[in-house]
This record gives C-alpha cells, sequence and structure tokens, in this order.
C-alpha cells in the first residue's frame, strides 16, 4: 500500500491547464476530479464515484445521477439497510473532458492509490475513488452497540486512486510484529490496511478518570502479531456522526 497527499496550491484553474492525473488535491481541502483523461488501468476514465453532496463545483460537460439501489449488488444494498447508515454514492460522468470538484465540510483530503491490495475506510471519511475500484460495506462485530451513532466501514480493493477525508491533517501508525500493538479511538480512526482486524478493547477506569461518556472508553486494538504488517491512519478529532 502507497498513501500519499497530492496537494498543490490552487494557480490558474482554466481550461488550458494540464490535468495529469485523475485525481489532483486543491489546497488540501478541495479534491479535483479529471474526467475523460486515462485512469490508473489506461483506459479513458468516463466516470467516478463521489460522496454524495460533495460537489461544489464543475468545469465542462458532466452529469451527476445517485447510485441504484441494487447498482453495487444485493450485498450492499441489504447491508445499508440492517445498519441504517447513509453512505450514498453519486457517479459523476462525462463523454467528453471534465473537471469535477467535490469537497466536505472543509475536511483534509488525502489521496491513496491502491496497487492490488485493500483499505478499510469509515463510511463517514470515504470522499471518492475511481470505478476500478471495488467496495463492500462492512460492520465490526459488537460496535454498533459500543458508539452511539453507529459505525459502518467500507472496504475498498482492487488498483486506482481513492480520497479520504480527515479533521486536521491525519498521521499513519504502523502495525506489525516487533512493534507494539496500536490502541486507537473509534471516532478518531480514518482508516486502515485491509489485512488488519482490529478488536474492540474496553477500559472502563479510562472512562472514570476522564469523565467521557463515549470515544476512550473503548478502543480500536491493532495487532500486527496476527497478520501482515500494515497501518492505522488517524485524525486529530473525535468525529461523532449526527443519526
Amino acid at each position: 500500500m502507497s498513501w500519499h497527499i497530492e496537494s498543490s496550491r490552487v494557480e490558474a484553474n482554466t481550461p488550458q491547464r494540464q490535468h495529469a492525473l485523475p485525481f489532483e488535491v486543491q489546497n488540501d481541502k478541495m479534491l479535483e476530479v479529471n474526467l475523460g483523461i486515462p485512469g490508473t488501468n489506461g483506459e479513458i476514465m468516463s466516470y467516478v464515484w463521489i460522496k454524495t453532496g460533495s460537489m461544489v463545483a464543475y468545469r465542462g460537460q458532466a452529469s451527476f445521477a445517485r447510485e441504484g439501489m441494487m447498482e453495487h449488488g444485493f450485498g450492499n444494498m441489504l447491508k445499508k439497510a440492517l445498519t441504517d447508515e447513509g453512505m450514498t454514492l453519486t457517479k459523476a460522468s462525462t463523454k467528453e473532458r471534465a473537471q469535477v470538484y467535490v469537497a466536505d465540510y472543509g475536511k483534509i483530503v488525502s489521496v491513496l492509490r491502491l496497487q492490488g491490495d485493500s483499505i478499510v475506510v469509515n463510511g463517514n471519511d470515504l470522499l471518492a475513488f475511481e470505478p476500478t475500484v471495488s467496495h463492500t460495506i462492512t460492520m465490526m462485530k459488537k460496535v454498533s452497540s459500543i458508539v452511539s451513532a453507529g459505525l459502518y466501514n467500507v472496504k475498498l480493493s482492487g488498483h486506482g486512486f481513492i480520497a479520504i477525508l480527515s479533521h486536521g491533517h491525519p498521521i499513519s501508525l504502523i502495525v506489525g510484529e516487533g512493534h507494539p500493538p496500536v490502541f486507537t479511538d473509534p471516532q478518531a480512526t480514518v482508516a486502515w490496511s485491509g489485512n488488519l482486524k482490529p478488536e474492540m478493547k474496553s477500559d472502563i477506569q479510562f472512562k472514570t478518570l476522564l469523565g467521557r461518556g463515549s470515544g476512550e472508553s473503548f478502543q480500536m486494538k491493532f495487532d500486527g502479531e496476527k497478520g501482515a504488517p500494515g497501518f492505522v491512519i488517524v485524525q486529530p478529532f473525535e468525529e461523532i456522526v449526527s443519526s
């Protein structure tokens, strides 16, 4: 897994400007999606999946359509119904070339590139991904009863660019053999390597000491001794998703 931030200053975004990559980050908080150019697989990327409601502007001839109920399979439809979560996607497409600009409440945008591996992203923190990337909705056992607003995740696999969101600049923590386990607050956890299998750990004393009603009393435990090495991405903010 290689993950990096494709950040750049907002320079003259004119029609003459060259667009080399499918995803380009503008001033940390805006993602520019370049439709109609070769995607990761070398074929013309005529559409992309974005978080519904995230489009703020576009240049060129582009159209937008919310995903159909069965567009990503019966399994994903059923999981959405059971978790009562609203990770609704929108297909942004063009028959020519277009630039689509997406953002979400001023959050930091980070671009990652999957190269045949996978990553699990908090459903609320997924901004966009190439059509060459497949996704499935997952739910950790017992999490819905632990976190008041529920917690659903999206596992992305394959080859292609994806864009994730965070409140503030995120950090990446290495998980692997020879390293101590990593514990994170579920509401500050943005994403982790798809090969990792986190466990939930309760710490009542920690909750009592801090006087907090949620978050720190439960942690996600990532143990590299139980599988291949990976990483966890966390943000400097506890995100409580309103139900």
